[in-house]
This record gives C-alpha cells, structure tokens and sequence, in this order.
C-alpha cells in the first residue's frame, strides 16, 4: 500500500475558506434537533448514546419520551433498568441503554450528581470511548477537543483526500485538529456533521474512502436481532421461564441458551429457579 501523504500543512487562507464553505451551508441548511437547543449535559449525554449506530430520525422519535420519562441522572439512576429498556424499545443496540444506567449511577455515586468534563474522566464511565468522551465535551461544554465520527469523516475524505482510498482515521485527525473552529467547537461541530449529511446524499459515501469503513451486517437472522427479541420478550412478560420463551420463537435451542448466559453475564436479565427477569 503506498504511502499517503496527509495535508496538514494548510495556510490560513485555506483553514479560512474550508470553514467559509462549511458554515455558509449550515447557516442555509442546518438542522433543527432538539439536543442541539440545550447546554444541559445530560440531555446531550442521552442524544450521544442514542446516535451511536443509530439514524437520526428515529433518535428524533426516542429522545424527548426518554429525557420525560427519566429527566435527569438521578432520576435514570434510581429506575429499574425493565422501565429503561421499555423506553429504549426501537433503538436496537440495547447495550446503549444499560449503558445509560450505568453512567446514571456512576455519575450521582462518584460525582455528585454532575456530568464530569475532563476526557478522562467521561471515559471512565460505561460504553464511552476517547471518541465519545470528546464530542460530548464539545457538545456539553464548548470544549475545542478534536474527535471523528462517520459525518466529520466523510467531509474530510471529500475534502482532502478525494485521490486516495484506505485513508486512517491518524491521517485524518491532524486536519481535524488544525482546522477547529476552537472559539465555537460545538456550532463547528454541528456544522461540519450537517455537511457530512450532506455529501452522502449528493455523492456516493466518501466513508468508503476510510479503512475503518465496513457495510453493517444483515439484521435479520443475526444474533443481534435474536438478543433483541430474548431481551423484549422478558421485558414485556416479568418472570418468563426459559422453556416458555424458547417456545415463542422458531430459534435454536441452544442459540438462545447461549445468548441468555452472555446477557447475564453483561447484566441485562436475573434467574430466580426457572424464572427470567431484567436484571
């Protein structure tokens, strides 16, 4: 594979025009979201998550019963993780929500309460990585941290490495860096994910120019889909036995046996004798 050359070294004239382009497209087509018109971090804590593998219109659907529902992380922390997952029902990738959970209570037993703002330690809470850790930074606290996701990706791959294919996310993050609107991360933020909306419409995805690019895998059939179907059934009938649930579906036995011991093994469900709940 022949070496990339990463253009990091970009004048001011460039940064200058790069940033022109990009807010003069926000300022026309920016989107309206509902975690976009909060500075409280919790809310945008949720909305984080909840983006994660996720599309947008349907987070749009989720997020305010979620933020009524459980409107703080007092609130999140004290409920029976049963009610969070009836709540998450739709969202796929229930991890995210016993996530939640767990950041609930880890932010009101170890930090009074408040949403810590340094990367290390939001990385310490459940399900954040250095990536997360740093967007909810900026979207929370306004803080000029560089970070990548599959929006701000592809406006870079379009942007900088139109000729190239494999590109890393290393040969990225400098552009990312130097390019930082760092008196106002999170409008720039914002602005450049709309952009990168964008470009994915209008062209064919610049992501596949990434080598950390990969093509979801089929849903139906896979073992996602069959953890989903075990954790709503449970969900929906409190102390089901396990020969009762391996009776509502056309599964394998034994998939469904593996798969309950992995998701008690991660927390998600209790056995009491025969009987199933959500843990």
């Amino acid at each position: 594979m022949p070496a990339h050359t990463t253009p990091v070294n970009l004048s001011s004239a460039a940064i200058r025009s790069f940033r022109q382009n990009i807010y003069r497209y926000y300022r026309s087509h920016g989107r309206t979201l509902p975690w976009r018109k909060t500075c409280n971090p919790y809310h945008i804590l949720v909305s984080e998550i909840m983006l994660q593998q996720t599309q947008v219109e349907r987070v749009l659907q989720k997020y305010p019963q979620f933020i009524t529902a459980f409107p703080d992380f007092k609130t999140l922390a004290k409920a029976p993780l049963r009610k969070i997952l009836q709540q998450w029902q739709g969202m796929g990738y229930n991890r995210r929500a016993l996530f939640l959970k767990k950041i609930a209570v880890a932010v009101v037993e170890k930090f009074n309460g408040r949403l810590p703002r340094t990367i290390e330690e939001l990385m310490s809470l459940s399900g954040i990585g250095k990536n997360t850790a740093a967007s909810i930074s900026a979207f929370a606290f306004n803080k000029p941290v560089a970070f990548i996701e599959t929006n701000i990706r592809s406006v870079f791959l379009h942007c900088f490495f139109q000729d190239q294919d494999d590109v890393h996310d290393r040969e990225i993050l400098p552009l990312v860096e130097k390019t930082l609107d760092s008196k106002n991360p999170c409008k720039w933020y914002n602005a450049l994910m709309d952009y990168g909306v964008m470009l994915k419409k209008a062209h064919a995805n610049p992501s596949r120019k990434s080598v950390h690019h990969q093509q979801q895998g089929k849903f139906e059939g896979s073992n996602r889909q069959v953890r989903g179907m075990i954790i709503k059934a449970i969900t929906g009938s409190p102390l089901i036995t396990e020969s009762a649930l391996m009776r509502m579906f056309n599964i394998p036995a034994q998939k469904i046996k593996d798969n309950l011991v992995q998701l008690q093994r991660e927390g998600f469900i209790k056995r009491s004798g025969k009987k199933l709940s959500i843990a």
